[in-house]
């Protein structure tokens, strides 16, 4: 009996630890070539650490007078500014739908639904032809925008909105508490997993972005650190050298992803509204 229990948990615990090879390995290749200089990245082992990481982070961030930096910038700015707008956004979308009642509310919620299935690559032409009768085509309000609608984050917004006890609204507005005032200081604090829950996909999400930058931006100032590192990696024929920057950029370019994980890590949890009211 002890051994046909155990089977189920040794074949669970190696599919884990084969996912978890699958995607760590890339990763630590990643990070031991980023220790290695150009000529050590293809004469010795892809796993043998050399010694030039801090050479290879100070080429880095000083190379093009220090462009790099202005790129992790420009990639804060998209993926903070825009996943925090968005969560806003969609929080108060996915709220609105989940407790008023309206006329056409249900078709409202499908077309959001519809909006899910939207690949963004089809949305790509339409976007750049709208920003560009605006005039605003490259700027940074081009990438930004775009990136604060997420029909996905108002679909998970009206799922944990719907846990939100009515009794608090009732209570809430017999006590003289407006609307507005209701959801940001009980609805939003009794959504705050669920928020830093979309705050983290869109973040990731708007971080990744590759093809809405490559549409919109021509001047590399305003390129995020994806389209950043591809522009070298375009120059890599008339520059070499590039290559071990766009490696050790690569390695950079996680880090902030996997600091932010980290550190809301806590948030995760379920039951957001659970034993709110009595």
């Amino acid at each position: 009996m002890r051994r046909q229990k155990r089977w189920p948990i040794v074949a669970a615990t190696t599919v884990c630890a084969a996912t978890a090879a699958y995607f760590l390995l890339p990763v630590l290749w990643l990070l031991v070539a980023a220790t290695k200089t150009q000529g050590d990245l293809t004469a010795t082992n892809g796993f043998l650490a050399g010694s030039h990481l801090t050479g290879n982070i100070g080429d880095l961030f000083t190379r093009d007078d220090g462009i790099f930096l202005r790129w992790v910038g420009n990639s804060v700015l998209y993926a903070g500014g825009g996943a925090a707008m968005g969560t806003l956004l969609a929080a108060m979308a996915g709220y609105g739908l989940a407790k008023y009642a309206f006329r056409g509310r249900d078709m409202l919620f499908a077309v959001v639904l519809g909006g899910v299935l939207v690949p963004t690559t089809a949305l790509a032409l339409p976007l750049f032809l709208l920003t560009a009768q605006v005039g605003q085509t490259n700027t940074y309000a081009s990438v930004l925008i775009p990136s604060v609608v997420s029909p996905f984050g108002v679909y998970l917004a009206r799922i944990f909105a719907s846990a939100v006890p009515k009794e608090l609204m009732e209570a809430a507005r017999i006590d003289g508490a407006g609307e507005f005032q209701f959801f940001f200081t009980v609805a939003v604090r009794l959504m705050s997993p669920a928020l830093v829950t979309l705050f983290l996909f869109q973040f990731v999400g708007i971080w990744n972005n590759f093809f809405l930058p490559q549409i919109m931006l021509q001047d590399q100032e305003l390129y995020p650190l994806t389209y950043g590192l591809y522009y070298w990696q375009s120059q890599l024929s008339h520059d070499p050298r590039l290559q071990m920057l766009i490696i050790t950029g690569a390695l950079v370019s996680i880090l902030p992803i996997i600091a932010l994980f980290l550190s809301l890590q806590r948030f995760w949890r379920a039951g957001l509204a659970l034993g709110a009211v009595k």
